[in-house]
Formats: structure tokens, sequence, C-alpha cells
């Protein structure tokens, strides 16, 4: 088995790893899913709960009853259960009696009483519980439906898509096939219209008479409900307490930026003493508000609210970019640093779960994922003036006698996600994959990418393209200073998302710089990207056209004279395919020679076994080693 195939048939290393991890209120039992089957780790040892076919689940307080949904089925431990189908996003009152879940659009209870509807669809494109597009795609808010303490009443959204124009995705491999049509709130237009109601288990609807432009977080404890809203220009957040009788509001606490907010996951909450945990930007730092007070220190930046229990917060943060740390505050005890950071870190009960580990208590909650087969050679850097964070990966068999290497740059790059770190994930090893193929990979992390500072972030606020980008080249240049394996006169730069848009703007704009470029899902025209995402670093079209102009590099494509592929899945809903044939099409009406790979029935995030062997050949062709 190759390296690649092992990748693929891993799912990048995640099969037979825990997570989704979720503690009972009394700390005893930790649910968690591994390989699609959920399990409880309890008293020590394992047992299997259901599964497989579960990609999400929800449980009571006592972590004694589960419902998840499979094949449009509500089910729990035992089978399924006689809910209407098809069934979508079921969830238990924290008693476990009942469960509320979608079905065509209307929400539904089902419990001892049978089943029945709460909340009827008023239109044809009106969902109730369940998140829009902007929350799940930008916002990070994956819920519609908030049950209350007691289970008596819902928290629930409205959701009207009848304003937002459709886009549609089209299997060409299957022309019979009908095109799925879906609402796509592209830049400078329409939002969906999102509502706030109490909903009670008799029918009852009660409006929340507060919003703005997006609901961001929700929540409802035993304080009462809570909500939080972002406005259009993403300059304002607003957390309220609702009245769960009368809809009425209360403003608990505000966030202003000149550029953006920045949403913290995990906040706003409350602890069980009803203090408010919120963020605020100070001293260059994200800082944790416990109760409108700072509680985190300047240069310690919040990340995200893992957990509340008690009056405990348990929070990631940074101190160094290349590394994320789990911490906890209590009032009583202050601040501690509890290690390095799991992507499902949680706590209840007294009891923390860390990297699927039971703090305290050496016991471990077993990973069955398999080792990468590469070993990696990377070595941390810190690149200029800017200090750039950034990895550099070498091959094995590399000794400085064997003379330079072809460099292959491969950032992502920008706001969301952070590769050079300390600790290897999946994508350090395509690095050191392609370095093992005859290449010194540099990855960098330039300005707007997280985890550094506020001002690090918004760096790019207007221009997404260009300070990134003299980043990658600043890092480039710098590590060539450093090691002297790096040969400037043969650079390919690689990137997907964010990355191959980046890589796009890299062989256009310094083509003394960059002779090859791989540009995997690239965003080509800023103004055919979703509304939060974009607006937030962009503002509305209508007010910053220059900025949605040199940003988008469909506008430059006639410059174009070295080697270029571009990779796109055709069926992706996040970054449309029209991106890159619409590139393509600019190119080929220039007269610019260029290299299109389509991956059918691939979305965002392709498995293809053999792309990355494509790529390489790419690379071989255009960079001679």
């Amino acid at each position: 088995m190759t390296f690649l195939q092992q990748l693929t048939r891993t799912n990048r290393f995640t099969l037979g790893r825990p997570s989704s991890f979720t503690v009972s209120a009394d700390g005893r039992t930790v649910l968690f899913l591994r390989d699609s089957s959920l399990w409880a780790w309890e008293d020590k040892q394992e047992r299997l709960v259901a599964g497989p076919g579960i990609s999400a689940y929800s449980a009571d307080d006592a972590c004694r009853t589960i419902v998840f949904e499979r094949d449009g089925q509500v089910h729990d431990a035992d089978g399924p259960l006689p809910a209407a189908a098809p069934a979508r996003a079921p969830m238990l009152d924290p008693s476990g009696r009942r469960i509320a879940y979608v079905c065509a659009g209307a929400l539904r209870v089902l419990d001892a009483d049978g089943d029945r509807v709460l909340a009827e669809p008023d239109g044809p494109e009106v969902t109730w519980g369940l998140p829009e597009y902007a929350a799940t795609a930008s916002i990070d808010r994956h819920d519609g439906m908030w049950w209350s303490p007691g289970g008596r009443r819902l928290l629930a959204a409205r959701v009207d898509t009848a304003p937002v124009q459709r886009w549609h995705v089209t299997d060409l491999l299957d022309p019979a096939r009908p095109s799925r049509s879906f609402p796509y709130p592209a830049v400078g237009t329409a939002n969906a219209d999102v509502t706030l109601w109490i909903i009670g288990l008799d029918g009852t609807a009660v409006r929340v008479q507060a919003g703005d432009e997006y609901l961001t977080a929700a929540a409802w404890d035993a304080h009462g409900p809570l909500a939080a809203f972002q406005s259009r220009d993403q300059r304002h957040v607003h957390v309220h307490a609702i009245d769960p009788d009368t809809g009425r509001t209360t403003l608990l606490a505000e966030q202003r930026d000149d550029a953006w907010v920045t949403l913290v996951p995990g906040l706003p909450r409350r602890t069980a003493a009803g203090v408010l945990l919120t963020s605020a930007d100070r001293d260059d730092t994200r800082t944790l508000l416990y109760g409108g007070r700072p509680v985190t220190p300047p240069g310690l930046h919040l990340m995200t609210v893992q957990a509340v229990d008690g009056e405990t917060v348990l929070f990631t943060a940074t101190d160094e970019p290349t590394e994320t740390q789990l911490w906890s505050y209590d009032p009583g005890e202050g601040l501690a640093k509890l290690g390095h950071a799991g992507a499902d870190d949680t706590r209840r009960g007294g009891t923390t779960v860390i990297a699927a580990r039971i703090h305290g208590t050496g016991d471990e909650i077993a990973s069955h994922a398999e080792e990468p087969m590469l070993d990696l050679r990377m070595r941390l850097l810190r690149l200029g003036e800017r200090e750039l964070r950034a990895a550099l990966f070498l091959p094995s068999w590399h000794r400085p006698e064997d003379g330079p290497l072809p460099v292959l740059m491969d950032p992502y790059g920008g706001p969301a996600i952070r590769k050079a770190l300390a600790e290897p994930f999946w994508a350090s090893y395509v690095s050191q994959w392609f370095a093992e193929q005859g290449f010194a990979v540099l990855v960098v992390d330039g300005r707007g990418t997280p985890g550094r500072s506020p001002s690090w972030e918004r760096a790019i606020h207007l221009d997404v393209a260009q300070p990134a980008l003299d980043d990658q080249v600043s890092g480039l240049h710098e590590a060539a200073e450093l090691e002297p394996a790096l040969d400037l006169s043969r650079v390919a730069i690689r990137g997907w998302s964010y990355g191959g848009f980046l890589a796009l703007v890299a062989i256009l704009r310094r083509p003394d710089v960059f002779h090859a470029a791989i540009a995997g899902a690239p965003v080509t025209d800023q103004r055919m990207y979703d509304t939060h995402w974009r607006e937030r670093h962009l503002g509305h079209p209508d007010a910053h056209p220059e900025a949605y102009d040199r940003s988008s590099p469909i506008l430059e494509a006639a410059g174009l004279s070295r080697p270029l592929m571009l990779i796109h899945g055709l069926a992706d809903d996040n970054v449309l395919p029209a991106h890159t044939l619409r590139f393509s099409t600019a190119l080929l009406q220039a007269g610019r020679p260029h290299e299109v790979l389509p991956l059918a029935r691939e979305g965002h995030r392709p498995t293809a076994e053999h792309l990355m062997a494509c790529q390489l050949d790419f690379l071989r062709r255009a960079i001679p080693r």
C-alpha cells in the first residue's frame, strides 16, 4: 500500500479516531463516535451503544438516552422510532423524554403522547429548527433549535430562503439526472430571513423581538434563553437575554469593530451562576471576558470556548501561533494550562476530556487510527521582520552534498486555517510526501491567518490578495537565506480553496518568483462567493467595488505567462465550479495555455486517490528536477 492509498482509505487518518465527545452531567459517562458508531466510556471500559452509520447524535443529560438520524429516520439505541420521515436534526430534551426534529420543514416532537407538529412552514421555502447556509458555511452555527431545561418549550429558528437566489449543481456524468438547486446568498444579494421564536409543546409561538442580519449563536440555560446577532456589515454584535413568555429582549453585551467583529466559537455562554461569557479585542489580543472582566492576559489569544462546567470555563488559546493549548478559568482557582488541545475537548461534571484522555486520571479512550507511513522531516521557522511562522519539509534522503532542490510552496495562507503547526496533521504529511518526490516544501502562514493577533487577521481587510502574497514571497526569500537546499530558480506553488486562490494570485502577479502553480477550488471572482464570509473581509460590493476587483484574479487572467493547473470538484457547492470554468474561459479567450482537471461528483474536499499523483506529474513537467 502506498501513502496516497493510505491517505484515501483512512479518510485522512481519521478512521478509528474517537471524536464528538459528550460528558454526562455527573461526569461518569463519556459518549463518543468512532468509525460512525456511538460508544460509551464508563467505569474505565468502553461499550458499543449503536451504529454504524451515525454522523451526529443527541443525548440527554445523563447520557443514558441517545437519538440520531439514519436514512431519513429517527433512531435510538434500539432501532428506528415512529417519527415522520424524512427526518432531520433529531434533538433530545435534557430529560430524554422528548425528541424534537424536522420533517418537510415542520418542527415536530415525538414523546410518550405520540408524534405531533409544533410549527408548520407558512411558505414553500420556509423551514423550522434548521440552520441556514450562512450559519453552517461561515458563522459556525450548526443548530436551529434549543430545548428549555425543563423540556416544555423550544427556542427555534424560522428560516425563509425565498429572498435568496438559487444556484444549481449538475451531475455531468448523468445528463438524465436533474440538477440540484439550493439557495446561495452571494455577496451583495439577499440573505435568508431568519427569526427566532419560543415554541411551546402546545404549539403556541412567540416571536423574539430582536435581531440583526445574522443569528450567530443561541442557547437556553437555567437563566433563560439568550441569543447573539451580528449586523450585515459585521461591525456590531449584540447579545440579548430573552423573556420566554413575551419574546422581549434585554441587551446584555455588545461588541464593535471598524473592520469586523470576529465570532469566537462557543460564545456567548453563561455559567451556572449566570455570569455572561463573551470576548473582546484588547491590547491586540482576543480576550475572554467573565462578566465583562478580562480574565486572560495580553498575548494569550482566545480561539474557542469548548465547555462551561459550573463556573469553570474550558477554552483553547495560543501565545505562539504554531501551537494551540487547552486552558481553564475558574474564579476561585484562576487560569490553568491543561496541555495541547484536541478538536473535541470538553468538560462536564468535573470530568475533562483532552485529546481523548480523561484529564488527571491517566485513562485514555483508545484510538485505532493508523499512523502515517511517512516520517516527518519538518523544521519550524520564524522568517523576516514579521517573524512569519513557517514549516520546511525536506526529503528524508536529502543530504547537503546532494545540491539544491526545486521549491514547492504549499500554503493555505488565509483566514480560518493555520498549516505551520508544531503538532502535525494530515496536511503536514501531504507536504512531506511531495518533499519525498524531490522538492523542498515550504508552508508559510502570513497575514490573515488566525491565532496570532486581531491586527494580523485584519491586515487583509479590503484586500485578501496582496498582503498574503507579499508574505509568501518574503517567506520564500527568507527561508532560502537559512536553508541552501532551496533553489529559487525553480519554484512552484500549490493550494486549495483560499490556498488555490493564493496560488493563482502568485503566478499572475509574481511570475518572476513563481514558475508554476496548481490552484484547487479557487475563488476567481469574489462577487461569486457568499455574503457572510466574503463581506467580512471586503465589505459590501456596492460600497467597496475596488476591493472586489483587486481581489478577483479572473480580471488578471490575460497576464498568465507560466504553467498552470486548475482543479475543481464539479459537485462543489461551497466554491462553485463556475469559478474555475470561467477562469479557464478567460484564459482561453486570451490565448493562454493551461490545464484543467475536473473531478466528477467531488465536492470541496475531494478524496480522489490519484489526485496528488496527477499534481506531481504536472510539477515534474513544469519544474524539471
